[in-house]
Order: C-alpha cells, then sequence, then structure tokens
C-alpha cells in the first residue's frame, strides 16, 4: 500500500468516526455557549500563565536544566505577543505548555475558564518552523487534512480551506503540491492550515525562522494584515528583535536559563503595519530599548552553553574509559 492509499483508508476511518461523534460535540458545545469555533475564550484574557516552571532530566543530574522559573502572564484577547530571549531560555517550552503539548513542573496554565491539561484542537492551533506539509497532497488537501483531525464535517472543509488559502494569498497555488512551491509558500500554506481550525489562539514558533529577511518582511505584513480582520490572539517566538517590533503589540523579554520574564514592552503602533514603520524613529527606539535588555542575558547563555558542554564532554570522556 502506498503513501496516498493509506492517507485515503485513514480519511475514511476518521471520517466513519467523526460522523458517529459529531452531533453530540455540537450539541455539547452549544450548552457550553460556544459559536462555531468552539473558541472558550470569553473575556479580555485570553490566556491565563501562573507560576510556571519547567525543568528536564534528572535533578543532580548532568543533564539536568530548569528551562523555565515561576513564569506568570496574562496574554489579552486579540493581541500579538512575540516572546523573545536567548537560546535555551523556555520560550518554545512555554509555548508548547500552553498549547497542551507538554505538561509544566509546577503552575498551571488556563484557556478562558479551563486549564489546559492537553491539546486543545478547538481553541489553538500551531505553527511551526518546519512546515509539515505532506508531499504527496497537494496545498489544499493539506489545508483540508488539519480540519479533519479537528472533527470538521467533511461538507464544509473545502469551503473553509479555500478561505483560508485566499487570506494568505495561495488560492491560485491551491492545486500545487509543496515541492512545487517556495519556502515562504509552503509556510503560507500551514499558516493557511492553522487558519482554517478557526481557532482563536495561534501558537507560531519561529514560524519564519528558516526564511530569508526579505520574505520574513513580507509575511510579517501579511501576518499584520491578518490580525487587523480578525479578533485571533497570537504568540509568536522569535530571536529577531525586528521581528519582534514589526509584528507584536507587546514582546515579552526572557532572561537567560532558567527563563523567566524580565520585562513586557508594549509596541503602541495600530495593525496592520505599515512598511515605513521599520524606518521610524520608534520603531528603533524600541528595536534599541529590546537589545539592550537582551546583551547580558545572550551573553550570559552563552556561558551557560559553554560550561554544558564541557560537563557533557568530561561525562562522556569517562563513558568511554575502559
Amino acid at each position: 500500500m502506498d503513501a496516498i492509499e493509506a492517507q485515503g483508508e485513514l480519511e475514511s476511518f476518521i471520517d466513519q468516526a467523526l460522523h458517529r461523534g459529531i452531533c453530540i460535540q455540537e450539541r455539547v458545545e452549544e450548552r457550553r455557549g460556544g459559536g462555531e469555533d468552539g473558541n472558550n475564550v470569553t473575556d479580555e484574557v485570553a490566556v491565563r500563565i501562573r507560576g510556571v516552571s519547567h525543568q528536564f532530566g534528572e535533578q543532580g543530574g548532568t543533564r539536568y536544566v530548569r528551562a523555565l522559573l515561576d513564569t506568570s502572564l496574562d496574554i489579552r484577547r486579540g493581541e500579538l505577543l512575540c516572546l523573545i530571549g536567548p537560546s535555551g531560555c523556555g520560550k518554545s517550552t512555554l509555548l508548547n505548555i500552553m498549547g497542551g503539548l507538554m505538561e509544566p513542573a509546577a503552575g498551571t496554565v488556563e484557556v478562558g475558564n479551563q486549564r489546559v491539561r492537553g491539546p486543545m484542537p478547538q481553541e489553538i492551533a500551531f505553527v511551526f518552523q518546519e512546515n509539515a506539509l505532506f508531499p504527496w497532497s497537494t496545498v489544499i488537501e493539506n489545508v483540508k487534512l488539519g480540519m479533519m483531525f479537528q472533527g470538521v464535517r467533511k461538507a464544509k472543509r473545502e469551503s473553509r480551506a479555500k478561505l483560508s488559502l485566499e487570506a494568505v494569498g495561495l488560492m491560485d497555488f491551491a492545486d500545487y503540491y509543496p515541492s512545487q512551491l517556495s519556502g515562504g509558500m509552503r509556510q503560507r500554506a500551514a499558516l493557511a492550515r492553522a487558519l482554517s481550525l478557526e481557532t482563536g489562539i495561534l501558537l507560531m514558533d519561529e514560524p519564519f525562522g528558516a526564511l530569508d529577511e526579505q520574505t520574513r518582511m513580507v509575511l510579517g505584513e501579511d501576518l499584520s494584515v491578518l490580525l487587523s480582520r480578525t479578533d485571533k490572539t497570537i504568540v509568536f517566538v522569535t530571536h529577531s528583535l525586528g521581528e519582534a517590533v514589526f509584528l507584536a503589540d507587546r514582546v515579552a523579554v526572557f532572561s537567560a536559563r532558567p527563563g523567566t520574564i524580565k520585562e513586557i514592552i508594549e509596541v503602541d503602533e495600530p495593525h496592520p503595519r505599515k512598511p515605513d514603520f521599520i524606518t521610524s524613529e520608534k520603531f528603533t527606539r524600541i528595536r534599541n530599548r529590546l537589545y539592550s535588555l537582551l546583551h547580558d542575558e545572550i551573553r550570559k547563555a552563552v556561558s551557560q552553553s559553554a560550561v554544558s558542554e564541557r560537563v557533557a564532554a568530561d561525562e562522556s570522556s569517562r563513558e568511554a574509559k575502559p
């Protein structure tokens, strides 16, 4: 059985399961007061993070890492919040905890009035640095696949997929395969797949990180336009100071490991952001502020990394001895 046949059988199986359960799901959402999107965000705070800490490895072991320490944050509904900080400071870890992909060692995350204990596909969608498109499926088929796993009825997938592709400027490439697209276009397709899920919250982990600077600028402008047209809450991890300033309503600056929020910077500029914002005095001032906050933290992170590498090398050397 080849990959296309396997995917077809998988889709058929899931469709049958969804058909049996979809009516029950919709009745539950109606009783909860949810709309078609099922978004469980009912006030001005979309996500509440309280005292979140996390570590990897066994305490006392050479591979023990404290990634996050007592991090608290309220993410406003409808804002784009950027998380920025040195490598290894826990930005992506916090994003994964928010999305229910891992459970924190301490603390809580709430979406609306519901504690996050696992993935919440009706409320939260992801866009990662790797687009994760199936190479044997067309662009529109890849977009519809996300809705299939979310539980969207087959009859609704086509129209929602087309709307999402129109939103990212890819409708003319709906029947193309990923290998026929540029890197930026593939990332647009991944964004369209996330948009088609119609969740209120979108988590983006360095989605433009692998792209050239010019493409990143264009996609950043498109994302700003999208934010101006919707009330989506977007949390965006980046290492780029300029990208953070151009995109964000607020920027949460993380310390070196164990990561915690050092300061939150407001970017008082309406969406959609204009290209000339990048050359403005306001942009330069905010970017310089971010640089001053991050400079010492980055040096600290580099020192931590060097120490960790030496410890790992010493341990490997000892294990190699007879």
